[in-house]
């Protein structure tokens, strides 16, 4: 909106890359005509940070009917994955509305739109797409694909032409690759923070923050941090030096768990530095309980890549 782009900015919080997926009709509610049921948080409008003088009404439409009230709509999702899904699964939800595909373009941003400044972005030249048909089916294939419970249908898509969306398939890529590893259990971004951590980084800040070096853009700080929890807090740890509070800090207490990742001085226990070198498997010794899209990885239930998909 300060770059003049836009009169309405809408941006979706939703996490697809951590945790179970909301359900059909959760997203389904949060999309409609706001209601009694709404309770904050749960509607689309409830994180639309500023509205333009006489566009307030518009706070109470579906989302739908906002974009029949638009004389364009154009979707500005960047290349992390998390946006990619955020971007699928809207457009799954207007592939039942053809008639709002005439006023949609989607912006193909190959940068983290949280990097520019706005006046950076005002000047960005961002090229644009129509949103035809050919898009609408590619999105909800993947997005049907990811709800799935089982990665196999997503494993599938690698061979099949993404390029209507293309900034897609890179971003499945990197979601597949962190699913466990049949040699190690342990997803991408795991053994990353291994590496790091073998290499000196015992400050959580530098494992969290210094994007470029990590190399890994599926998770988020907060993400990140259960992923450590994970791998130090459980029967046979990888990491040690990981603060004790995280052990029964509530997940809603945000400062008291950045204050305890902060005091956090990491390193590699024998077991972790056996499992860095392929030597042994993490889920072999640890109980794995967490999802992955719609499909619930367990020890018992684990898919695995690299590059092929089995299942232990």
């Amino acid at each position: 909106m300060r770059t003049e782009r836009a009169d309405v900015v809408v941006p979706f919080c939703f996490r697809f890359v951590w945790g179970p997926l909301p359900s059909p009709d959760e997203l389904a509610s949060y999309v409609a005509a706001r209601s009694a049921s709404h309770g904050q948080g749960r509607h689309w409008s409830d994180y639309v940070g500023q509205w333009r003088r006489g566009s307030e009404a518009h706070r109470a439409l579906g989302s739908i009917e906002l974009c029949r009230r638009a004389e364009t709509v154009e979707l500005w999702f960047d290349l992390l994955p998390n946006d990619q899904l955020q971007l699928i699964w809207l457009l799954d939800h207007l592939h039942v509305h053809p008639e709002i595909a005439t006023r949609l373009k989607m912006r193909v941003i190959d940068f983290p739109l949280i990097e520019p400044s706005h006046e950076e972005l005002g000047e960005c030249a961002v090229p644009d797409i129509d949103i035809t048909e050919h898009e609408l089916k590619a999105a909800s294939l993947v997005w049907q694909a990811y709800r799935a419970s089982t990665p196999e249908a997503c494993f599938g898509l690698l061979g099949r032409n993404l390029s209507a969306l293309p900034l897609l398939r890179p971003a499945l890529l990197d979601l597949l690759e962190e699913l466990p590893s049949p040699a190690t259990g342990l997803g991408a971004t795991e053994m990353r923070l291994l590496e790091l951590i073998a290499r000196g980084y015992e400050s959580t800040n530098a494992l969290f923050q210094l994007h470029e070096l990590r190399g890994r853009r599926v998770f988020n700080s907060w993400e990140m941090g259960d992923l450590l929890v994970g791998m130090a807090h459980g029967p046979t740890p990888a990491v040690m030096g990981l603060d004790d509070a995280l052990r029964t800090l509530r997940r809603e207490n945000y400062r008291g768990r950045d204050e305890a990742y902060k005091r956090s001085e990491l390193s590699l226990t024998e077991f972790g530095e056996a499992v860095l070198a392929h030597e042994e498997d993490f889920s072999r010794h640890n109980p794995v309980h967490r999802w992955w899209g719609g499909t619930e990885l367990t020890s018992d239930r684990l898919w695995r890549f690299v590059p092929m998909l089995t299942k232990a």
